[in-house]
């Protein structure tokens, strides 16, 4: 890994019980520290990480694991990092300790799907500790869970090895990671079928509590720095007597509400009547193809995640192929089809969305108060907007000019707009889409292109490139995967961020 080399030569001497630390337990700690969200991973090119940033990321992770905060890797920090674990990224709220909320479904009558058990235990006693896992949850909030034993359901459960069609994170065998979910609304819940999943014993892993934290991340709910609790990251093994932390209580509770005695009859009727995420289109705008359909907007998301917008509809792209096709407004609730333009910002976790003279802005899945607002300082119908992660600036266009805009600090816009091609060279006036990646290489689309940028803001060799084919992974006709080159760098960590 080159990356690691360029700093693990300069990093300040780490020592393990005054012991050397050896390149092989760097590394490790690395990779640990960036597939969990301690570290930003870089997507192309050599990474420079400052040794700074490297100790900084163990004493965030040893503060979040309640450890002694020294920002070496000592013992402790070592086993911490062996133990098993969900794998879902650690973004815990750093204002305060309690629970973090990553999203939450319009309805509070859900619809699950079994399918498939581990072969470890009885089938029997797997299917009773997968319904005590949804049961920890409706005995505090008011949801309820039917169960479905074929077509679609809200939340999917299954089980698989290190690699599967259906889901792009991969297991890494016994231990490390036990399992992952998306958060709302997509409803997937995937457990690694390599692991010894067991009941009402401390051998093994416990089905029921592991499957509960994955079921709370369905529900959205982010990871809790409190050890105990359910939502903590780490699997603090079997509890006789397992019950709710009450970080876990509270956070289920600021979603849905506390539970009531009784439900009444009409206020049941009202929530069932809540719209799901629809599959096939219900309003009269057409369901776009994916691999034959110019782009609204794209955005590199929350998490890591890549949207491409189109019409009513937003489906996400990663190095494995293209996810579902959903309505925009079943994900963001509020938000009209048809944008203009869409970009989150790393800096302030806002995401802006564009369409004519107004702006929306979302905190993960949730609607800013006060908002949509009106474009009053820059004009309507923008062509793309783009986060550029040098500067930590947003970038706004239209026609053939560009607005730099400071969204934590007052812009001067009488300069702007300014030519687009005065600093990013080489690509189109007119753009439908831009995005940018953390290590400043900046993407253009027009029509069925993509232009990619260097850190110089140049357009690269080899550009423009087919959308349909490069990103999309579309296969022409009379084709094979090996026909031409997939732009991979595009969307290479998208994956991680699905949980």
């Amino acid at each position: 890994m080159n990356w690691q080399r360029l700093w693990l030569g300069f990093l300040l001497p780490l020592t393990v019980s005054c012991r050397a630390v050896g390149p092989g337990e760097k590394e490790a700690a690395v990779d640990y520290l960036l597939q969990y969200g301690y570290l930003q991973k870089p997507l192309e090119g050599p990474d420079n990480f400052r040794p700074e940033d490297v100790i900084e990321a163990l004493r965030a992770f040893q503060e979040a694991s309640e450890l002694p905060v020294s920002g070496q890797l000592d013992d402790a920090t070592s086993a911490r990092m062996r133990q098993p674990r969900c794998g879902l990224e650690d973004p815990f709220n750093q204002k305060t300790l309690k629970y973090l909320l990553l999203g939450h479904w319009r309805k509070k009558h859900l619809t699950f799907r079994i399918l498939n058990l581990p072969s470890t235990l009885p089938s029997s006693t797997a299917r009773a500790a997968l319904l005590q896992a949804f049961q920890y949850w409706s005995n505090v909030a008011p949801l309820t869970f039917r169960e479905v034993k074929a077509g679609w359901a809200d939340i999917r459960l299954s089980f698989h090895g290190r690699h599967s069609l259906y889901c792009s994170n991969s297991f890494d065998g016994p231990g490390r990671v036990l399992a992952h979910a998306d958060i709302p609304e997509l409803g997937s819940v995937h457990f690694d079928e390599d692991e010894l999943w067991t009941e009402g014993t401390y051998r093994g892993v416990n089905l029921r509590i592991i499957a509960a934290h994955e079921i709370g991340h369905a529900l959205g709910l982010g990871h809790s720095r409190y050890t105990q609790a359910l939502m903590a990251p780490v699997y603090a093994g079997y509890r006789p007597y397992f019950k709710l932390h009450p970080d876990d209580v509270a956070g289920i509770q600021a979603l849905y509400g506390k539970k009531s005695p009784e439900i009444e009859e009409e206020e049941e009727e009202e929530d069932t009547a809540l719209p799901t995420i629809p599959l096939v289109p219900t309003e009269p705008s057409p369901m776009p193809d994916p691999c034959s359909s110019d782009l609204d907007a794209v955005m590199l998301g929350p998490r890591g995640k890549t949207y491409a917008f189109k019409g009513n509809y937003v489906w996400t792209v990663t190095d494995s192929g293209l996810g579902p096709l959903f309505q925009v407004s079943a994900l963001w609730e509020g938000l009209p089809g048809n944008l203009d333009a869409a970009v989150y910002s790393p800096r302030t976790q806002w995401i802006h969305f564009f369409k004519g003279d107004k702006v929306w802005r979302y905190i993960n899945f949730k609607m800013s108060p006060g908002f949509p607002k009106k474009l009053n300082r820059v004009g309507p119908n923008l062509d793309a907007a783009l986060y550029w992660p040098i500067n930590k600036k947003v970038f706004l266009f239209k026609g053939s000019g560009y607005w730099q805009w400071d969204e934590l600090a007052t812009t001067d816009f009488s300069r702007y707009p300014k030519p687009t091609k005065g600093l990013f060279t080489g690509v189109p006036d007119q753009p439908s889409a831009a995005m940018s990646w953390r290590d400043g290489r900046v993407y253009f689309f027009k029509g069925k292109q993509y232009w990619r940028l260097n850190q110089q803001l140049r357009a690269e060799k080899g550009f423009p490139r087919d959308i349909a084919h490069n990103w999309m992974h579309c296969r022409p006709p009379n084709t094979t995967a090996s026909d031409g080159d997939t732009d991979s760098s595009v969307t290479g960590t998208d994956h991680a961020a699905t949980g």
